[in-house]
Formats: C-alpha cells, sequence, structure tokens
C-alpha cells in the first residue's frame, strides 16, 4: 500500500471500491431462472430424501437458505443481486476500510440480533434430540441454530455476537461494542434507517466517512468481528469440530447452501469418498450436485419438517450403517 494515498483506493463519496491488488475472487450468483419452483407433491420430491437417510445418523450442514425465511438474506440465491463482501485483506489494509466496515455493520448486526428461528431451524433440533443429527455445520453467522435450541453446532464461519481484539486478544460481545459505537456515533442510526440489511450483518450504506470507530478498551488494538472473512481461513479447531461430526454420521444432509465456499464442500466430498449418502435439499444449483445421491429443490422450511416428522429416532449408540 506505499506509495498511493487513501484518495486513491476510496472516493470522498460513496463507499470504498476494492482496488485490485486486494479483490479475492467471489462466486456471483446463478440468474433467477436457476430457482426451481416449490413442487406440488412434498411428498413424492422428499420420499427419495427420506430412503437414503431414515436408518443413519445424519451430519447436517447448512448454509444462508435456511435462514430466508427468517428474514436474513442470502448472497447466492439464484437472483440475487451481485455482491462485492469486504475480504480480510482489505479490513486490514487501512483505518478506511476499517471505518467502512464497523459502519455498515453498527446497523446490520442489530437485523441479525432481532431474527428468530424458523421452522427449519426447529426441526433439525427435533431431530437432535431424538439422536438422528449428531450435529450440525453451519455457514451462517446469525446464531438462530442455538436459539432453536440445536446444542452440537459448529460456526464454520464465526458468529456475529463476538468481537475479538487482533492485538491482545481481548473478547467483548457485539452488545457492549455498539453502546461504544452509539456514544462516538450519536444519531447514527437515524440517517441510516432505510440501509439495506446484507447476509455478513452489514448494511450497505452509500457513504460512511463520517463514522468514529472504537479500538480495543483494553489495548487499543484493532477490533474485528468473530467472523470469517473473504479471504480469511477457517480456524484449525472449528475444521476437527467439523470432521468430527462427519466422521461419526452415517449420512449427510445439506440444508440451504450453494456449497459455493469450500469450507462447507470439503465436508460433502469427504462423505461421498466415505461411501456416505449425501442429500441436498436447497431451490438452486450447488457445486455438489454431480456427488449427491438425491437432490431435492425444496425450501428447507417446507422440507426439514416434513423429515423431521418421518425419519426414525435413533439410539446414540446406532454405527450409522444399516
Amino acid at each position: 500500500m506505499s506509495g498511493h494515498r487513501v484518495e486513491d483506493f476510496f472516493p470522498t463519496a460513496g463507499p470504498p471500491r476494492p482496488s485490485a491488488s486486494l479483490r479475492v475472487k467471489n462466486v456471483l450468483p446463478p440468474p433467477s431462472s436457476a430457482l426451481a419452483p416449490e413442487p406440488a407433491d412434498l411428498d413424492g420430491a422428499l420420499r427419495p430424501a427420506l430412503a437414503a437417510l431414515a436408518g443413519r445418523p445424519l451430519a447436517v450442514i447448512t448454509g444462508a437458505g435456511i435462514s430466508t425465511d427468517s428474514g436474513i438474506p442470502d448472497y447466492r440465491s439464484p437472483g440475487s443481486p451481485p455482491r462485492t463482501p469486504m475480504t480480510l485483506q482489505q479490513y486490514l489494509s487501512s483505518a478506511r476500510w476499517r471505518q467502512h466496515y464497523w459502519a455498515r455493520n453498527h446497523i446490520g448486526w442489530q437485523h441479525a440480533a432481532r431474527a428468530v428461528p424458523n421452522a427449519g431451524h426447529r426441526a433439525l433440533v427435533e431431530l437432535e434430540v431424538r439422536g438422528v443429527v449428531r450435529g450440525v455445520i453451519t455457514q451462517n453467522i446469525d446464531l438462530l441454530h442455538a436459539r432453536a435450541g440445536s446444542v452440537r453446532v459448529v460456526h464454520l464461519h464465526g458468529r456475529y455476537d463476538v468481537v475479538r481484539c487482533m492485538g491482545c486478544g481481548a473478547r467483548t460481545s457485539r452488545a457492549d461494542l455498539h453502546e461504544r459505537l452509539s456514544a462516538l456515533n450519536p444519531g447514527w442510526r437515524l440517517q441510516v434507517d432505510d440501509a439495506e440489511i446484507a447476509p455478513d450483518a452489514d448494511a450497505a450504506l452509500a457513504a460512511t466517512t463520517g463514522f468514529v470507530v472504537a479500538d480495543c478498551a483494553v489495548c487499543g488494538g484493532v477490533l474485528r468481528t468473530d467472523v470469517v472473512f473473504f479471504g480469511d481461513s477457517v480456524p484449525p479447531a472449528k475444521v476437527d469440530a467439523a470432521r468430527r461430526i462427519v466422521d461419526e454420521a452415517g449420512a449427510v444432509l445439506v440444508a440451504g447452501s450453494s456449497l459455493a465456499v469450500s469450507s462447507a464442500l470439503r465436508w460433502v466430498r469427504r462423505a461421498h469418498r466415505d461411501g456416505k449418502p449425501v442429500v441436498v435439499i436447497t431451490r438452486g444449483p450447488t457445486r455438489a450436485d454431480d456427488i449427491a445421491d438425491v437432490r431435492v429443490a425444496v425450501s428447507t422450511t417446507r422440507a426439514l419438517p416434513w423429515l423431521a416428522e418421518r425419519l426414525p429416532s435413533l439410539s446414540r449408540g446406532d454405527p450409522g450403517v444399516r
């Protein structure tokens, strides 16, 4: 970044524009024509999934599609507008990027905090209680699985409600940081009540240059939300936890994910390699369509309760194969 002025990368009006040297390729959503219609015959559509999953303990992999009916949009459903999420490299490169991030997040995180679990989340809780679901691996940062009551959840891409210092490692709640940011930026919410909410607890704001960013209250270091940015890496502990869930399972159920990000796709490939059935339930195309044993284009709020009513309960001692 040496040899460049901030103004070379960030115009005086509007949000910063990603520089060519910092951009990380983002997967664009498919066209709206790729969105499959909801089937009229739900029983007929889901019977193959039931046959593949019945009697097997499940590893469930979820994406943004399971939370859309809770009012949280996603990046990659067919017909979604193209987005350019901020990358970790951008966030670390300049205080101006961080100002833009926190101004957006200051509004967007409240939308995620107000969201409530839907029927799909609740169905997975029921299946976990009955021994069918052995764990949920979610790409979502919205905490809706935990709020619904799921116990064994791997938040693969982090969670929106925790903030940590990149210097001393101190952690605090996003709610506490909100109070600090509100004090530093009185009236900010009134300026942007009509902001568009994005899936990563951001709000798309046109101008963020006036926002005052809070530093770590312990050491004065740079704060970041405890989420995996684009261009970031999934922490090893979460990788290990996800691996254990997949290895303990007898089948994998993908719900509401296009699997565009390799951090989730790898577990589907691992299960397929090990000969375990893979069932994908989502209304758009996915990167696992070529290896899925069953592919059903049904919304998760219809499909998961249907499966929860029909999958037989399992004991914790069931080995995962029939």
